[in-house]
Order: C-alpha cells, then structure tokens, then sequence
C-alpha cells in the first residue's frame, strides 16, 4: 500500500519541524523538545498516583492509572513501558495512552519510568523493568491487583523490553496473561529489508535508532537475548502475544520475525501490520485513524487476556 494520506501528512510536519540546520541535537536538547507539553485531552480517571518501587539502581518511578475507584475491587494490571530507543521518553511521553489504556481496557495500568541510556546503560532498564512486573506479582495488593491477572506492554524500546520481562517472567516461574509488543525492537543486527527501505524519511531514522542503540548496549554483547530477544534460544512457555507492526517502519520485519518465532515455539500469537503507516501510529490515534484501529483491537487483545474472551464486546479506546 502507498503512505496514507494522513501518514503523508505527518512526515511533511515532521520535516519541518526538524529542518534546522547545524550539528545534530544532543540527547538533553532531543529530551528537552520531547518534553514540551501538546494540547492533547488527557482522560480523567477516578486514582493517578505516582509511587516508587524498590530497585537494583535504587526506587523505580511508576505512575499508576487506575480506572475504577478503590472501593470497586482488585483489578488487572497491565506493566506499560515506553518508547524512545532507551534514551528518550518518561511516563509523561505515555501518559495519555495509558490513560486511555486503562480505560478501555478496564485494567490499572503501572507505568514505568526506567533509567534511561548512555547514563544507565543495559541492564539498567531491563532491571528496571523487571523489578516492577515482579514487584506486582509479589505483592499486588499493593496495587490492588487481582493476583493472576498480570500482563506487559510497551511500544519500541518498550515492546523490546516487555519481551524481554516476558522471558525473565517464564525463566522465573511469574505466569503473566499477555505480552501486548507494538512495533518492539527485537534484534540489533539492523539487517532487514525493512531497516533497508525505511531508513530515511519514513520518521524513525536508522542512524539515530543506529546511535542510540550503541548508547543502550554499551560494553555489553548486543546478541545478548535480554537486549535482542529475537536471539533467544528458546521462546516455548511464554506468554500468549500480540505483535502490532507499521508497514513504513524500519523495525517492521524484526517485529515480525519475532511472532513467526513465538508462533514455532507454540506459543499463542497474533500479529497484525497496519498498512499506510509509520513508527509511533499507535501513540497517535488524534492524527493517525489507523492509530485509534490499532488502539481498538490491542484493547481487545487485552481484555480477553485479563477478562475472559466474553469482555472484548463492545470495547473502544
């Protein structure tokens, strides 16, 4: 399929907004725009809390997002990491999402403000990552979690690091609902036809992806399966998937790659691919349709992890 006409649209504001002459943006200048607040509706629900979890690097930041008051029950409770390549994002890059995640999905949502690269190198974000989604398993009372009803998500790094808690939870004996991975990076090679076509102009730049995964492994071994879990020697025993993937999207077939995986090993998979659309669609259903579809059907996928298969009817992000 040719771009969509609203993907068209996109990239034409995107390269304006990013046609400044002089030396590339340092990681403090790119973090400073990414943090500048967009008049976006941010949904109102009934608990937003912002606690701390105990880590290997010291108190973990997450925000909570609970959907119903506390006097409604334990609920599920989806662990949402975000994007931006290790180095960039925050709870606050994701707080609408999630918002609207928790809603739709009638889960709470914890989202977690790991350590961010070159300051904190790998592990520091798996560990991160990890301390929170076993945390709640250990103690979901504290979350008012229903015990059992535990799942992962996260988009691009994040959907790398879901993958990545979801083979540290099967190796651990943590039994998690789902693992919900939307255009995850799962591989370091960089060797696709995808990263060859997609490189350039399609908003998610090979070189800067490229730089900022050197930042993330640092010294460490990028086949590593805890940094590239495409690499695993084996995904049998994981949760059940679902794999969201964008046609213009360099990290499109390493996403792929990964549910064929999961599928051979046996393990329940769905993989769906937006065609029309770039990398962060799905963060962006007020400019992207496709986004809100995609949004639709990850809630969907959600709810009948956490609720049963009758709860998909008559859900919407």
């Amino acid at each position: 399929m040719t771009l969509h006409p609203q993907t068209e649209r996109f990239l034409d504001q995107l390269r304006f907004l990013t046609a400044v002459e002089g030396p590339r943006p340092s990681v403090a200048e790119m973090r400073a725009q990414l943090s500048l607040e967009y008049p976006v509706p941010r949904r109102e629900l009934p608990r937003v809390a912002d606690l701390t979890v105990d880590g290997p690097g010291g108190p973990v930041p997450v925000r909570l997002y609970r959907p119903e008051p506390p006097a409604a029950g334990p609920l599920p409770l989806l662990v949402y990491l975000h994007g931006g390549g290790w180095v960039l994002g925050g709870v606050e890059s994701v707080d609408v999402a999630c918002r609207d995640l928790a809603a739709a999905a009638g889960c709470t949502v914890l989202s977690v403000d790991y350590r961010l690269a070159p300051e904190h190198p790998f592990p520091a974000a798996v560990e991160d990552a990890w301390a929170v989604t076993a945390d709640v398993a250990r103690d979901p009372g504290r979350y008012g979690a229903r015990p059992g009803a535990l799942a992962v998500a996260g988009d691009s790094a994040g959907g790398n690091l879901a993958a990545v808690v979801a083979l540290l939870a099967r190796d651990a004996g943590v039994a998690l609902a789902h693992q919900l991975l939307v255009y995850p990076i799962t591989d370091t090679a960089r060797d696709t036809e995808s990263w060859a076509r997609y490189g350039d102009g399609y908003g998610l730049d090979a070189d800067a992806m490229a730089r900022f995964t050197g930042m993330y492994v640092g010294d460490a071994d990028p086949a590593d399966p805890l940094i590239a879990p495409l690499r695993a020697a084996d995904l049998s025993g994981l949760a059940p998937a679902t794999v969201i993937t964008a046609e213009y999207d360099i990290l499109r077939d390493e996403g792929e790659a990964y549910a064929r995986r999961l599928h051979d090993a046996g393990v329940p998979v769905e993989q769906r691919r937006y065609p029309g659309v770039v990398h962060s669609f799905f963060l962006l259903p007020e400019i992207f349709d496709t986004g809100a579809e995609a949004r639709r059907y990850a809630v969907r996928r959600l709810r009948a992890a956490l609720h049963g298969a009758a709860a998909e009817e008559g859900t919407a992000a």
